[in-house]
């Protein structure tokens, strides 16, 4: 260890660790990595199947910048390491009847394309625009500085108060345009984050902002090839990636971390440990046996979990050249307000007690990477993820794996009639690999209580200073990142999250010896990060 450093296991090695474990190497830590799965990447896992490459969970990417700040820690670029290509349109969204709408890159495009659907709307989508620059100026500031301090969350009202961002998003859309489905498609964006758009709070319109000054982009070979070279840029820099290595408890003395141990029985010293796991599961199941940590497993006990998913992964043997599908789409049919009281509060918790439902009654999400990529598939074949919207699991109780399983293929009967009907014609008969997670897997693998798969709803009194901190108030040497924490969801977040805990611990080791890249010794690392 340099001098003045500290002995950091960073626990989970999703986004948010990784950033943070690149950050601290960086600046002469003795950083330590603890991934229980056999590969990096967290939510962000890949899944290789029969040739096929699926990415398992984040699939849009904006705001290279974040990543590039990362590589330049090293004195390296980006693009050495990955290609990042611009999508246009960003994404494709469909009505009941097919008729589509695409959020355009250039915003003089998207206004035309709000123009062919709603002419009476232009003039309201211009007003929506320049609201949502609005917000994006007055809080962007915000998602890289810590919310440890209430005063920082109180600073923010006026400006909450002066750009009504403290209403729903679709409010602010409700009231700028007209067309039904336009309101619909431009509020879609807090899904993304696991929110339900009638109540996650305005300030969140920024994300949109993010696309339209940064784009949205895809990584060559898949998210997954972006989550490889931030790896290895955190080996390169000296830290240490260690897979299958699940961590069972954060140990302490006196009130403070000293370090972790593995399931195997195993301790690892440490003077801070960062957890990348949920909020949820840091306090109740790694700190299980502190007392410190009550009010705080009793707060995340409280909270309101973000929507759930089932993901279903396919890869056929064929292609479809004449599809309308671009490389992301929003299928946006049936009432939108019926659909999110399904996801968001739900009267029947069970798919199989509404059998009536179809595709058209359920948010889903289509990625088709082939569009852009055909190296995630063999030659002439697809890959195509859909994500679909589903309630988060009950707070009491856990239902049976039959029940799981019905409503697994419930969705998927569904998802593949739709698929077939309205998109790639015989998609059911081509399919020669298959994937799907569900709640229970955000809630067993990745450890999400109640199986959601974003973590924290993005309410109101879930966000900023409200929302779990990045440096634990009840367990000193404790800093926390990912969706669950400040500032929330979705990979900018994330990444950011990683920044904020990477500063806090600085701030309480400040005399650590920045390390080159070139200090490191990378031989003994090629085996442990499996790619």
């Amino acid at each position: 260890m340099t001098a003045g450093g500290a002995r950091v296991v960073v626990v989970g090695a999703g986004f948010g660790g990784l950033a943070a474990a690149a950050r601290l190497a960086a600046a002469g830590h003795e950083v330590t990595v603890l991934e229980k799965r056999d590969l990096i990447g967290g939510r962000a896992y890949r899944y290789d199947i029969d040739g096929f490459r699926f990415d398992g969970g984040p699939t849009v990417l904006t705001a290279p910048f974040m990543f590039e700040e990362l590589f330049a820690l090293a004195g390296e670029k980006l693009s050495d390491h990955v290609e990042l290509v611009p999508l246009d349109p960003f994404y494709r969204a469909f009505d009941a009847s097919g008729g589509r709408f695409d959020f355009r890159a250039s915003l003089a495009d998207f206004r035309e394309e709000v123009a062919r659907r709603s002419p009476a709307d232009v003039t309201g989508f211009d007003r929506l625009q320049r609201k949502i620059s609005g917000i994006f100026d007055a809080f962007y500031p915000y998602t890289e500085r810590s919310m440890m301090q209430l005063h920082v969350m109180l600073r923010m009202l006026p400006y909450l108060l002066r750009h009504g961002a403290a209403r729903g998003m679709q409010h602010l859309v409700n009231t700028t345009v007209r067309d039904p489905f336009l309101r619909r498609a431009l509020s879609f964006h807090p899904l993304l984050i696991g929110g339900d758009p009638a109540r996650t709070p305005s300030l969140y319109a920024l994300i949109a902002e993010f696309e339209r000054r940064w784009g949205v982009h895809y990584a060559i070979g898949g998210t997954s090839a972006l989550v490889e070279a931030i790896g290895a840029l955190v080996q390169r820099l000296g830290g240490t990636i260690r897979c299958g290595a699940e961590v069972d408890r954060i140990l302490l003395a006196g009130g403070r971390v000293t370090g972790v141990r593995l399931v195997d029985g195993s301790e690892i010293e440490a003077d801070v440990v960062v957890s990348g796991a949920d909020p949820g599961a840091t306090y109740e199941r790694l700190l299980a046996a502190a007392p410190q940590a009550a009010a705080s497993r009793m707060r995340m006990r409280r909270s309101t979990p973000s929507m759930s998913l089932h993901v279903l992964y396919f890869g056929a043997d064929r292609t479809w050249p004449d599809t309308p599908l671009a490389h992301h789409n929003l299928l946006l049919g049936g009432d939108a307000r019926a659909v999110m009281q399904r996801v968001f509060r739900p009267k029947a918790r069970d798919l199989e007690s509404s059998a009536h439902l179809t595709a058209d009654d359920l948010f889903l999400y289509v990625h088709v990477p082939t569009r852009t990529d055909s190296s995630v598939a063999p030659p002439g074949c697809e890959a195509l993820y859909v994500l679909v919207a589903f309630p988060a699991l009950p707070a009491h109780g856990v239902r049976s794996p039959e029940a799981a399983a019905h409503e697994a293929a419930r969705v998927r009967r569904l998802v593949l009639d739709t698929l077939d009907r309205r998109f790639l014609p015989g998609l059911s008969d081509h399919i020669v690999a298959e994937h799907a997670i569900g709640p229970e897997h955000f809630r067993d693998v990745l450890q999400t209580p109640r199986g959601a798969a974003f973590s924290l709803q993005p309410t109101l009194f879930q966000s900023g200073w409200f929302r779990p901190h990045n440096r634990s108030r009840a367990v000193r040497g404790l800093y926390l990142v990912g969706a669950g924490t400040h500032p929330g969801a979705g990979v900018p977040a994330v990444l950011a999250s990683g920044k904020i805990a990477a500063g806090l611990i600085g701030e309480e080791y400040p005399r650590a010896t920045a390390r080159r890249a070139g200090d490191a010794d990378t031989s003994r690392v090629a085996d442990e990060v499996p790619s």
